[in-house]
């Protein structure tokens, strides 16, 4: 069990606390915010430090890639990372978005279709 000893002794280095009569009132004392002040109006108008670019483009609706966790919550607790070529993760969140499969059911499939060839063979 805890040896809770050591607390009591440090609440007597704090001293007795103040009486009601010595203590601070500002609990009782109406709270005072600051009063908002309107800015008076800019005489000349502000120039930019420099020019501004256009904005570029929003990526096209081929580029965008979804978001796997929008689609559906599963009982798969069990964290697999690993890092693959853009060129796979495209293919694999394609292949995902047009079947309507989580990232992790694709993966899913594809191994048991390596084990049933692997198996066969």
């Amino acid at each position: 069990m805890a040896d809770v000893s050591k607390l009591k002794g440090r609440r007597s280095t704090l001293g007795t606390p103040p009486s009601i009569e010595e203590a601070s009132n500002n609990l009782s004392a109406p709270e005072v915010a600051p009063v908002a002040t309107r800015l008076p109006p800019l005489t000349r108008p502000i120039k930019p430090a420099r020019e501004a670019k256009p904005a570029s483009e929003p990526p096209s609706s081929e580029e965008r890639r979804p978001d796997g966790r929008s689609a559906r919550r599963t009982n798969r607790t069990v964290q697999f990372a690993t890092r693959v070529t853009p060129e796979f993760d495209k293919r694999v969140r394609e292949i995902a978005e047009r079947e309507g499969l989580l990232l992790v059911e694709v993966l899913e499939q594809a191994l048991d279709l390596f084990d049933r060839t692997k198996s066969s063979g």
